[in-house]
């Protein structure tokens, strides 16, 4: 999904352009999933492929198939996205779908059944790897069928109500005769709660359905993002022995730092990495390179929104750069985003540019703009150049 999507409306979108019928819908990360009632999902329910990725969080990407019951489990997650998720009857169908996918290259890691004899691979037992977390779990996609149980017993409380209070009441005294009115009042009372309860409910989850954020309603702090990447490309680029530096790169959520080996060895850099980043997911692309990633902490949001258009941001940021000699790639573009079934776009000025200014320094240039968000910044150490990629949401 989308920054700022709505999880809900995305799997209604989903939907409507499938040929199955599909009740549940999960949302996790950036990520939406659906299921049926089919297929035994229930309201609820935990998300299997949701708590492997959570397991395996060491890994950005990893294929693993894991045999369930008589069944094949086969989920791919590449950079942290999961792009297969499926249950497969058959172990010929299930080896033939884990032999396309391990065709692409720099899996993190490789699980299937040690009877299949993959090299590399390793086998993992699924009831290890799932129930121990409550992640992305199962939600119904309308709200018809959530209210139903709720609006059949009103119903049924109502009929019940008025048939009390309609019989014919045999009392023998005055004092049977009031407590049949404190009765039929106390009913009256109840019913006028549990219609009021229902209606506070139906609105509170109409409100949910309605509300919707657009990207530009949860733009950190310019400076505070990029102080905070400066800072946390310095934690990455850590001097280790015997591997070199050669990228470092802050986006929406992450700083990843690239090494390449010189005359050091794997060991030292386990050991002397998770010294100096505790904390950091290490990926082995291959024998010579390692990626070491780290989880951004989360800053502070506001809505910000340029009023000018996209051609005039273009041409004064144009401006700007050209003042200070500075070579600057500028594209005025649209972005589709869903709200509440209903196609919207928004306008963005994306600008890419190369310097050698530090990340504060560089985003001075942005200062009499609105809506100004720095989606990525990395810096190469053969060319000792920061690369920025900038997005400005205009009217």
């Amino acid at each position: 999904m989308g920054v700022g999507s709505n999880a809900r409306n995305s799997a209604k979108q989903l939907v409507k352009t499938s040929d199955k019928k599909y009740d549940f819908f999960t949302e996790y990360r950036s990520m939406v999933g659906l299921a049926s009632a089919r297929d035994g999902a229930h309201s609820g329910m935990p998300s299997a492929a949701a708590q492997i990725v959570d397991y395996l969080s060491e890994f950005i990407s990893f294929l693993a198939v894991f045999s369930v019951d008589g069944y094949f489990y086969l989920v791919a997650v590449r950079n942290g996205i999961i792009i297969r998720d499926i249950l497969i009857e058959n172990e010929e169908e299930a080896r033939k779908a884990f032999t396309e996918l391990s065709s692409i290259p720099d899996w993190g890691v490789l699980i299937a059944p040690s009877s299949w004899g993959i090299p590399k691979s390793q086998e993992k037992s699924i009831y290890d790897l799932v129930g121990n977390t409550n992640v992305a779990k199962l939600r119904q996609i309308g709200l018809t069928k959530s209210l139903l149980p709720a609006i059949l017993g009103a119903i049924l409380f109502i009929l019940f109500g008025m048939y009390v209070l309609t019989s014919p009441v045999k009392t023998t005294s005055n004092r049977g005769a009031k407590l049949n009115t404190e009765l039929a009042n106390e009913y009256r009372r109840q019913i006028e709660l549990k219609k009021q309860e229902a209606l506070e409910k139906r609105l509170a989850q109409a409100s949910a359905e309605q509300s919707f954020r657009y990207p530009y309603d949860n733009l950190p702090g310019v400076y505070e993002r990029a102080n905070l990447c400066y800072k946390a490309i310095a934690f990455v680029m850590q001097p280790i022995a015997g591997w070199n530096q050669t990228l470092a790169k802050c986006d929406g959520e992450y700083v990843s730092a690239t090494f390449r080996r010189d005359f050091g060895t794997l060991n030292d850099f386990y050991e002397i990495g998770g010294e100096l980043m505790p904390g950091a997911i290490v990926q082995q692309t291959s024998e010579d390179e390692v990626i070491v990633r780290v989880k951004l902490p989360a800053l502070e949001t506001h809505s910000s929104l340029d009023e000018r258009d996209s051609a005039t941001v273009a041409r004064d940021v144009a401006s700007i750069f050209q003042q200070i000699n500075t070579r600057a790639d500028i594209n005025n573009v649209t972005d589709t985003i869903m709200n509440n079934g209903v196609a919207e776009t928004i306008n963005v000025t994306e600008v890419a540019v190369s310097s050698k200014l530090m990340p504060a320094e560089f985003m001075y240039a942005f200062n009499d703009f609105q809506g100004v968000y720095m989606s990525s910044v990395s810096w190469r150490a053969n060319t000792r150049l920061w690369n920025y990629e900038v997005l400005i949401y205009t009217k």
